[in-house]
């Protein structure tokens, strides 16, 4: 049975940061792996100055030789994390797959971390972890259905069984909270998670991208405008997901 992991990294205008990610991915211990960037429609030279000439190096990642290779594949135009997300997906080869974000740096077991959980907890459909954004620390809890479908608290950096992965792929058409809606998918469709305690990696603070968040307090304040996104994009999942609105 193979172990190769399927590393989907979709990415906006984080050059940086990207850099960043990449370095700790070719630094990981578990060493099987493929990483697949996806440049989504950038304009700051992610794909001219970082991206092109890495994938003509071939399997180089900026800390050295590691995994079985890097690909490269681009949006001649922003469409979306979902939409990058399901195009690394189409050229993935692993049993398990991850979607990393761009500004994600990981904790250098991090992989084998969660490659392990799910070996333990073969009941279990995906890995996920404790993390950090910034100075704030998520470390999250057991998994538990129940609470899923009241809040969003599983980031979409897990390891997932590409077997339970659902067939219809990321809904392109949310701008928020994706990961909440591919986990509820997962729920209905009688997949769990194995929650692992430890922080495994931490996003970077930096406005802009794909990673979000805001304090809880924020959201007391309902006229800011990112709060008015969240709402209602959080209406449209529970929508889709036929949960309670209040």
């Amino acid at each position: 049975m193979s172990s190769l992991i399927s590393i989907i990294i979709p990415t906006y205008n984080h050059r940086t940061a990207l850099e960043k990610c990449l370095a700790s991915i070719a630094a990981q211990t578990f060493k099987d792996f493929e990483v697949i960037v996806v440049d989504d429609g950038s304009t700051d030279g992610t794909y001219n100055s970082l991206l092109l000439p890495l994938s003509l190096r071939g399997s180089d990642l900026p800390a050295g030789q590691a995994g079985r290779g890097l690909q490269v594949l681009r949006h001649e135009k922003n469409r979306g994390a979902p939409a990058a997300r399901n195009t690394g997906l189409q050229k993935a080869k692993g049993e398990y797959l991850l979607f990393c974000d761009a500004d994600v740096v990981m904790r250098s077991d991090m992989l084998q971390k969660m490659y392990d959980a799910l070996q333990m907890h073969p009941e279990a459909s995906y890995a996920y972890s404790s993390f950090k954004f910034g100075w704030k620390t998520f470390r999250l809890l057991p998994f538990d259905g129940e609470k899923l479908k009241r809040m969003p608290y599983i980031h979409s950096t897990s390891l997932i069984r590409r077997a339970h992965f659902p067939k219809v792929g990321w809904d392109e058409s949310l701008k928020r909270l994706q990961d909440w809606d591919l986990f509820l998918t997962m729920l209905e469709e009688g997949h769990t998670g194995a929650w692992i305690p430890d922080i495994l990696f931490t996003i970077s603070a930096r406005r802009g991208g794909y990673s979000n968040w805001l304090p809880s307090f924020f959201y007391k304040i309902p006229w800011l405008a990112s709060v008015k996104k969240y709402r209602v994009a959080e209406a449209i999942v529970k929508k889709k997901h036929h949960l309670s609105i209040l």
